[in-house]
């Protein structure tokens, strides 16, 4: 049985600001609240960072956690509003149907694979260089969408084979009499790029860097098969999963969202 979680940080205490300086750490973190070790089961989980008194971590598990950990180093043991929230992920997955039209957010690493990028990474001259010498088929390096329009054409190509569309947006309708037979009421696909980040860190206190240029899209989706969307929601889309990428969460529309997107 699935289960999303919302744990909410402290950033002004000294632990929560080293999780939050660090993918990594935050990761162990999260795989820490399952009581099966070593974790083998997938765990997906995103940083909801808006403001700079308060952070919110989701996570999505197949088993229940446990947030205590988190709460008594990092949180607000106690006080109202500190207690994680831990819900049944299935009556979401169960509402899934062709047709059916929710709000989202995803914050994902969008990139695309390049057989000779042009500023490779130490990491990826080695892998490609290493390629080259073994004679087998280049498969080239992960390399990151840098722009809002690159990552959101990224978002937009990949998400029927997660069986979702994102339909068109549309402007307010102009008054009676105003209106031009030519206009367009047409706004685009109704998701914004609404954050956009490049985090550095190291796997470890001597480990390699790591780099990811992230992007946080919110919008509207439409359910076209509702078993490939029920496998992306479990499953995460994109690459970087362990360094918080990829969970895509729905809400319910309201009236003005479901009638003029």
């Amino acid at each position: 049985m699935p289960y999303l979680s919302k744990i909410a940080l402290n950033p002004r205490r000294r632990a929560a600001a080293a999780l939050l300086s660090s993918p990594h750490r935050l990761h162990a973190a999260v795989l820490s609240g399952l009581a099966v070790q070593p974790v083998t089961e997938r765990v997906l989980w995103r940083l909801d960072n808006n403001t700079p008194h308060r952070a919110d971590i989701l996570v999505l598990t197949e088993s229940r956690p446990s947030w205590a950990h988190l709460v008594d180093e990092a949180g607000w043991p106690g006080a109202d509003g500190g207690t994680p929230l831990i819900a049944d992920y299935t009556p979401l997955l169960e509402r899934l149907v062709r047709g059916r039209e929710f709000g989202f957010r995803l914050t994902a690493n969008p990139v695309h694979n390049a057989l000779q990028p042009s500023r490779p990474s130490e990491q990826q001259a080695a892998r490609l260089k290493k390629g080259a010498e073994s004679g087998g088929h280049a498969r080239g390096a992960r390399v990151a969408h840098r722009t809002a329009a690159q990552q959101l054409e990224w978002l937009v190509k990949r998400c029927e084979r997660h069986g979702f569309t994102i339909p068109d947006a549309t402007v307010a309708p102009p008054a009676p009499g105003l209106q031009n037979e030519s206009q367009n009421l047409s706004a685009g696909p109704a998701v914004t790029v609404v954050a956009r980040d490049v985090l550095r860190f190291r796997k470890g206190a001597d480990g390699p860097r790591v780099t990811l240029s992230t992007a946080t899209f919110e919008g509207r989706l439409h359910v076209t098969d509702p078993d490939a969307l029920r496998a992306s929601l479990l499953g995460g889309i994109g690459p970087a999963k362990g360094y918080g990428q990829g969970l895509l969460t729905l809400a319910p529309l309201r009236a003005t969202e479901a009638n003029h997107g």
